[in-house]
């Protein structure tokens, strides 16, 4: 088994005023997430969020990180929650398994010892996008699909921002300590994931973006609103946001993405929004 977490640490507003593109994108940009076979993940010391991708082909995979939490095992003081972006597989959750078709979920809570990812064809692997958080207190393990959920469908066409959020991990589906995770897909024609764009100081959120057309590109937007940054992002690319960065986006077409978020609450609408005409 291959595992590789890379660590991110945290940046004032101050730290990245004269940024380059390179150094912005080394600091924020997460550039490969799923590798055949391989885990993949990074850990970022806003909010102590750990982010990536599981992609089982002939062998199971199973995260094991200890002596880098100072625990025993990875779950020990941590929740986790996992969306499947690719073809059909399973999690085996302490000898129970569940098969993780596309757009399955699976919130698993702190003390939860043996968490197990498979594919169920390597030609076609499954794609776990998986987020874990510190957790103060055991919740029940859950299993989220996709069918379960009624989106809330936010939006129009006329300012191109017409989408449909899926919550995942949130009071309204589940139990958790601070993890929020979610799914949201922009209708055709729609390219801003939100505008106006917001800050949520309690909270940080990194993104995955995905089903993407090849030549496909977000421009992810961040910084303080008054001096504004942006990243350039292909598909199955992720990006750490931290709370005192706007959080919007657009693209050349419409595309789907994850939200994670980590903080203060578990208030999906604790938002400030950004007027306009202070955006520069």
């Amino acid at each position: 088994m291959s595992q590789t977490m890379e660590t991110r640490y945290t940046h004032s507003p101050e730290d990245i005023r004269h940024y380059t593109t390179e150094q912005l994108r080394k600091e924020f940009l997460v550039e490969k997430i799923f590798v055949p076979g391989e885990i993949m993940l990074t850990y970022t010391h806003n909010d102590r969020q750990i982010f990536g991708g599981v992609t089982p082909t002939n062998e199971p995979l199973e995260i094991r990180l200890s002596k880098e939490l100072g625990v025993d095992y990875f779950l020990e003081r941590r929740e986790l929650g996992v969306i499947n972006i690719g073809g059909p597989g399973s999690i085996t959750i302490e000898d129970k398994k569940d098969p993780m078709k596309k757009q399955d979920g699976y919130y698993i809570g702190k003390g939860t010892k043996d968490v197990v990812f498979e594919s169920d064809d390597p030609t076609n692997p499954a794609k776990f996008y998986v987020v874990s958080v510190p957790a103060h207190h055991k919740y029940p393990n859950v299993k989220i699909s996709i069918d379960q959920i009624t989106p809330r469908e936010t939006g129009e066409d006329l300012s191109m921002n017409k989408r449909k959020i899926y919550q995942y991990i949130h009071p309204n589906i589940c139990e958790s300590c601070q993890l929020q995770m979610g799914y949201t897909v922009l209708e055709p024609g729609n390219a801003w994931n939100t505008m106006p764009s917001h800050t949520h100081d309690r909270r940080m959120e990194t993104y995955l973006y995905f089903d993407m057309e090849p030549d496909t590109r977000v421009f992810h937007f961040m910084g303080k609103p008054d001096e504004t940054k942006h990243l350039i992002l292909s598909s199955e690319q992720a990006v750490i946001s931290p709370s005192w960065s706007i959080h919007c986006g657009v693209a050349t077409s419409n595309y789907t993405f994850i939200w994670a978020m980590c903080g203060e609450n578990i208030t999906y609408d604790d938002m400030d929004f950004v007027p306009m005409e202070e955006l520069k």
